[in-house]
């Protein structure tokens, strides 16, 4: 299900992980040869995807957002 990015964060790992707008939340890695995000690298590349718009295997899978019982209280 499309879904668009609205911000950015880094896991325990230092990982960027883009924040769905569906409250999911999905790795984006610069990981040469497999993966070549070299924009994940600074905070302009990344502002410039803030609105781009992937797809949530997440929410394809009926996934709810792993603080769903707390937004829903």
């Amino acid at each position: 299900m499309k879904r668009g990015i609205v911000g950015f964060h880094q896991d325990d790992e230092s990982h960027w992980v883009a924040e769905l707008d569906c409250g999911h939340g999905q790795h984006m890695r610069h990981d040469p040869p497999w993966q070549m995000r070299p924009w994940t690298l600074t905070a302009q590349g990344r502002a410039a995807r803030i609105g781009e718009v992937v797809n949530c295997l997440k929410c394809d899978r009926a996934e709810p957002p792993a603080d769903w019982a707390a937004r829903s209280a």
